[in-house]
């Protein structure tokens, strides 16, 4: 399991607009050409500085596939990357602060401390 592999999915996902439509409406093949053509570069440098050692295991790719914020926030992932792109993803389908408030309630079973976050 790579936390820090999870968070750079969320993180860059959640700069680019388009990333994020592409993400909500087709997680499983988003997620697929993130590892496959984004995960391994270096920094966001030139596409022939780039690494092979970084993958998804089955757990991450299905609850990013899946877009479960729960099972991230169990893995590790960093609580705000995982907030403020679901925020952009789905608070158009809630009222105003109505994903917040849902995002906060399926979180409320876990108990301090919280899984660590550390990359």
């Amino acid at each position: 399991m790579s936390k820090y592999l999870l968070n750079k999915f969320l993180f860059t996902i959640d700069r680019d607009p388009d990333l994020v439509e592409r993400y909500r409406t087709d997680p499983v093949e988003t997620v697929r050409w993130w590892e496959a053509e984004e995960a391994n570069r270096i920094l966001n440098c030139i596409l022939e500085e780039r690494s092979t050692w970084l993958a998804f295991d089955d757990v991450e790719r299905k609850a990013l596939s899946e877009h479960d914020y729960v099972k991230l926030f169990e893995l590790g992932t960093h609580p705000f990357l995982t907030l403020t792109l679901f925020i952009a993803m789905f608070e158009r389908d809630h009222e105003p602060l109505g994903f917040q408030k849902e995002y906060a309630l399926r979180l409320n079973h876990f108990q301090m401390p919280y899984p660590d976050i550390a990359t």
